[in-house]
């Protein structure tokens, strides 16, 4: 009897410890944190951001790199879902395929967050994070404006235009803001795109690639600048393009006293690039502080999975086609070869010598 005491006391005590394991386990909150890829600057620095404030504030984090495919990413998704996450951060490969995985995810109870790229033709999103990528674009076009004085400049201006993934949907946020500032120059002739590629699609460069932008730079250069046509501008939308942009136009000769570089626009603030404006190669960036957007993000999940409301957010102007998705709005600032040591260095986004 005393040993059948023995096991039953035994078989109790690993009935708690199970169940205190089960309890301990159940108050681990898991989020997954979906980035598009890991090969890009501003990509590592968000999913760092944004894992470093989940993590102080107690969750655990999953964290995934899609190397920009789509079908991986949902694979990622799917594993999140089956990890019980309570919230998903999404910077979608592709923002228009997503929904049969998000209704998945939101019959699980999971809160969806999509982050800097609104997830389109769906309802199964809760809420969206962004800088304001209209007014980015708009800031882009008003800087080649100034830089080139087109209000006062008799002489046309050719201009090249460089837009961001198709399958991005704030790629034509940033059409639509740049369009806004560049097109009456462009009714009027006073900007010449000598190539004729205007539209979004026709622009569009896959993935925002390097290698991808400078194949169409290359391209354009043969095709309408041979004979001796001056390019004096090319706006591309963000920075992983203008480094190749700027590889394209130097391999023409691009560079020197007799032809110089146009002015380049960009995007990101990536340490290549602001080197790059910092010797001239390239005129100006966004910078987008990548922290600030991490923190609005990790402040929605946290509120949301608390039981509060989240605050600041606008409720009427980023319509995803199915729904109007509430939506943290950060802001961008513009930098160029005057002001990018203070506005890169002073809060420690970075040091003055990671430029040398």
């Amino acid at each position: 009897m005393k040993s059948v005491r023995i096991i039953s006391i035994a078989i109790v005590l690993l009935m708690l410890v199970g169940l205190l394991a089960a309890c301990i386990s159940g108050e681990e909150k898991w989020i997954g944190v979906c980035m598009p890829k890991k090969d890009v600057e501003r990509w590592r620095l968000d999913g760092s951001n944004i894992k470093m404030q989940l993590e102080a504030k107690g969750y655990k984090v999953m964290m995934e790199f899609a190397d920009d495919d789509p079908e991986k990413q949902i694979e990622q998704i799917n594993k999140m879902i089956d990890k019980k996450c309570k919230a998903i951060i999404i910077a979608a490969v592709d923002c228009f395929n997503l929904n049969s995985t998000l209704e998945k995810a939101s019959a699980a109870g999971i809160k969806i967050v999509a982050y800097d790229r609104l997830i389109m033709d769906t309802q199964y999103v809760d809420y969206y994070c962004t800088f304001d990528n209209f007014e980015i674009g708009e800031e882009q076009g008003g800087y080649i404006i100034n830089a080139l004085d087109l209000d006062n400049r008799t002489e046309p201006v050719t201009m090249e235009i460089f837009s961001g993934a198709a399958d991005d949907s704030t790629s034509i946020e940033n059409y639509n803001g740049q369009m806004h500032a560049l097109k009456p120059y462009i009714d009027s002739g006073k900007i010449v795109i000598p190539s004729s590629q205007i539209d979004p699609i026709t622009t569009a460069i896959e993935n925002w690639a390097m290698e991808n932008a400078k194949a169409r730079m290359d391209e354009l250069l043969a095709a309408y600048y041979s004979d001796g046509t001056r390019l004096d501008v090319v706006l591309s939308t963000n920075d992983s393009m203008a480094l190749g942009i700027i590889a394209a136009l130097k391999n023409a000769g691009y560079g020197s006293s007799d032809k110089p570089l146009p002015v380049l626009t960009g995007m990101d603030c990536d340490i290549d690039n602001v080197i790059a404006i910092k010797n001239g190669e390239q005129s100006m960036s966004m910078f987008i502080d990548t922290r600030a957007l991490a923190t609005w993000a990790v402040s929605l999940v946290d509120d949301v999975l608390n039981g509060k409301t989240p605050k600041n957010l606008n409720t009427d102007r980023y319509d995803n086609n199915v729904i109007i998705v509430s939506t943290s709005i950060c802001r961008a600032i513009y930098v160029d070869k005057d002001n990018y040591l203070d506005v890169l260095t002073k809060d420690g986004y970075y040091k003055p010598e990671d430029f040398e």
